[in-house]
């Protein structure tokens, strides 16, 4: 019934992952290579959260 005021953690996730992939192009860009590489890694792991989120909803 109250399924319309519930947040969407796909949503948030997608949020987090696009912040974290500008984080890391203005790393990439300053020439901080070590921290582009660290934040990328966190990026991929927001990825395969979400696919885990998506598959999970398809079942």
């Amino acid at each position: 019934m109250f399924s319309i005021f519930k947040k969407d953690p796909i949503k948030k996730l997608n949020k987090l992952y696009e912040a974290k992939l500008e984080q890391a192009m203005w790393a990439q860009r300053n020439g901080d290579i070590r921290s582009y590489a660290m934040i990328t890694a966190e990026a991929e792991k927001i990825a395969e959260e979400i696919e885990q989120l998506k598959t999970s909803d398809k079942d």
